[in-house]
């Protein structure tokens, strides 16, 4: 069967959910319109996503038109879910661009515009919600082609009454005209003829296509200039190469409520979208991944299928793959050369949003699931034995907001673990981190909407009611300058006493971060076998600093004197000694804190650099240089204290209008500011007395 793959995306609320109802309602896979605000959608059927009324996660439903099977990806629009659209282009060839007609050019299509474009993915603009008040196809149309770029072309004139409202549409290639049926459900478009008034629009848009169609080959192009027109098939055959080429993003509107537009869209990308076998080799790399090859898209090679997402509900797991050669059926043993193991496929199904369909096999370019895959994760390669590939995997962009995660009643922690860990299999975008440090487990991910829905899913699907807090920074202490003590301990009390007296001189070292032990023991005062116990006593006592309790870094201790007993001495009563000649010596050695400073990328449009670089000098940052990219963004390179960095994603967003992004890792250790360090040994001082 001929197929095509496409991905819809765009801003949050742009119509994605309800485009793909109205596809399955033309095509009659549904027999009603399901709407996000009902929760009875086909694509959106996760609890999460009917309370929140959003799309959360990837979702996948086939719709078959004109004899073309048309795997259809809706993904979410909310930028805390980018890895989903991320997992939805990569196994897909086109991408659908949903634009509401009245937002004009929004920051959603904005990002995913770009994204297609680094991927080298053609794309297709819908623009939507046509039936709405103050929907304006024009100004849209013009925002997209001033922002974005000039090979955004329509195929197609919307048809207004006095009201400025959409009542049809014209179908420019095939100069037809086309309106919906008013109040009748169900009901087919209805072919009406073009009015005069729009004629010398379709004209001037007719020939903007053949312009596009003319730039594809020169014979083409002479043929154009000589005025000759181009036959059915060079039209079509050149907006495929335009489409294919990036020079051509075809536009289409309409509403999915009506019905009106849906058919012209779906007909578009039969004829305009390229088949998985029409695209070019996929890039790969041998098992070593080193050397680069290729994997031609051949119905009859060897198989190589890559895993996109993953889908764990309480049914099982299933791994939605797309086959790009060969093709995977039910009994076969494929290789991953990740785990360097090879796997025995389970059943295989069709997935159509929550119902699952099972299949004899996956064809080459299409996609599929296979269940019960416990060790195939998300990004990996499934391939022939005898010909191992690694297909390349989803780049996910790095988690950037983090959240201390814990259990609201005690004794659950491994209940919370092992949550993340199955949820983190569906969704790789977030990492979870025990800090042995600071005693908490981290979770990161792209916002906070993503974590909120993480700490919901912990509960509705494992039973477990978990906090959030902000995570502790974990600080260090060192001394500033020489300071000599005594460390005398001496315990009698009938039979054996206890007796261990040292001298130890403390100072500052910059060569390594763990204490240097040193004696310069004159005379046997101290006998060399309590040597170790000494010095074993002075690395338990760094563990904690005496500023807040932070561990103590670039210590050099050298055990200079000391006096010991024939009977009572022991190691126990030496290593004490030596903690407490620390604990009396450390205070008088101008302690400090440290703090954690982190190098930060910031990728931001040129017009919000005044504003960013201002927080920044808020956050105690040091601006250490800027980047221009090319396309009109600036990457900032900077030094900023971790402490002040706890709320950057949800505040660059505010700044950018979430256009910005950034990486943040930490680079070193720097003495902390005195209002800084106030501030750090009065919250370690709560913490300790909570």
């Amino acid at each position: 069967m001929d197929i095509r793959n496409i991905c819809l995306l765009g801003h949050g609320g742009s119509g994605k959910t309800s485009l793909v109802e109205s596809m399955l309602y033309l095509t009659g896979v549904t027999d009603r319109l399901g709407k996000p605000a009902d929760g009875n959608t086909v694509c959106d059927y996760d609890p999460e996503e009917i309370k929140r009324q959003i799309s959360i996660s990837l979702a996948m439903t086939p719709v078959i038109y004109n004899g073309v099977k048309i795997n259809v990806l809706d993904t979410p629009g909310n930028f805390d879910f980018a890895g989903e659209m991320q997992s939805g282009v990569r196994a897909a060839e086109v991408g659908v661009l949903v634009c509401a007609s009245k937002d004009g050019l929004s920051v959603g299509a904005e990002r995913c515009w770009k994204y297609l474009k680094s991927q080298n993915k053609p794309c297709i603009v819908y623009i939507s919600k046509e039936d709405e008040e103050n929907a304006n196809f024009s100004t849209t149309l013009e925002a997209l082609r001033e922002k974005l770029s000039k090979s955004i072309a329509p195929v197609v004139a919307p048809i207004w009454d006095d009201n400025k409202r959409t009542i049809g549409i014209i179908d420019v290639l095939n100069k037809k005209a086309y309106q919906m049926p008013e109040n009748k459900k169900g009901a087919k478009r209805v072919e009406i003829p073009i009015p005069d008034s729009k004629m010398k629009v379709v004209d001037e848009l007719y020939g903007q296509l053949m312009e596009a169609v003319a730039e594809t080959t020169e014979e083409n192009m002479e043929k154009f200039f000589a005025g000759e027109p181009f036959t059915k098939e060079e039209i079509m055959t050149g907006l495929k190469v335009g489409m294919h080429e990036g020079t051509l993003a075809p536009v289409v509107c309409g509403s999915a409520v009506t019905g009106l537009g849906t058919e012209m869209l779906l007909s578009t990308i039969v004829d305009l979208v390229p088949g998985p076998q029409e695209m070019p080799a996929e890039k790969a790399t041998d098992e070593s991944g080193e050397n680069a090859v290729e994997v031609k898209r051949d119905p009859n090679g060897a198989t190589a299928a890559i895993v996109f997402k993953t889908i764990s509900d309480q049914y099982g797991k299933y791994s939605l793959v797309k086959v790009v050669s060969g093709k995977v059926t039910g009994d076969m043993s494929l290789y991953n050369p990740t785990t360097g193991k090879t796997e025995k496929l389970g059943r295989l199904y069709t997935i159509k949003g929550k119902k699952n369909e099972e299949v004899k096999e996956i064809a080459c370019g299409d996609i599929g699931a296979i269940a019960k895959m416990d060790r195939l994760k998300t990004g990996e390669t499934l391939c022939d034995p005898k010909n191992v590939v690694k297909l390349a995997p989803v780049q996910f962009a790095e988690p950037c907001y983090s959240r201390a995660i814990a259990p609201k009643t005690r004794g659950q922690d491994e209940k919370v673990g092992s949550g993340l860990i199955r949820l983190n299999e569906e969704d790789p975008t977030f990492s979870v981190v025990n800090n042995a440090e600071t005693h908490q487990v981290v979770v990161s991910g792209a916002g906070d909407i993503q974590i909120d829905v993480l700490v919901s899913k912990l509960k509705s699907r494992f039973g477990v009611d978990a906090e959030l807090d902000t995570p502790r920074v974990a600080y260090r202490e060192k001394i500033r300058k020489q300071v000599r003590k005594q460390g005398r301990h001496k315990k009698q009390t009938g039979g054996s006493g206890q007796f261990g007296d040292v001298h130890i001189v403390f100072e500052p070292q910059d060569e390594q971060e763990d204490m240097i032990f040193a004696e310069e023991v004159f005379g046997g005062s101290v006998p060399k076998n309590f040597f170790p116990a000494v010095e074993k006593g002075l690395r338990e006592a760094c563990a904690h600093g005496v500023l807040a309790g932070y561990p103590m870094v670039f210590l050099k201790a050298t055990l200079v004197d000391g006096s010991y007993h024939p009977v009572d001495s022991s190691e126990i009563a030496f290593k004490t000694a030596a903690q407490l000649a620390y604990k009396a010596a450390l205070p008088e050695a101008s302690p400090v804190l440290l703090e954690p400073i982190g190098e930060l990328k910031v990728t931001i449009p040129d017009s919000y650099m005044g504003d960013i670089l201002g927080d920044l000098n808020k956050r105690r940052g040091r601006v250490m240089g800027m980047n221009p990219t090319g396309d009109g963004d600036q990457v900032v390179e900077a030094e900023v204290p971790m402490a002040e960095m706890m709320t950057y994603a949800i505040d660059l967003r505010s700044m950018t209008q979430s256009r910005g992004s950034f990486t943040f890792h930490f680079v070193r250790y720097e003495d902390c500011p005195a209002a800084a360090q106030e501030k750090a040994i009065a919250e370690a001082k709560a913490m300790a007395e909570e």
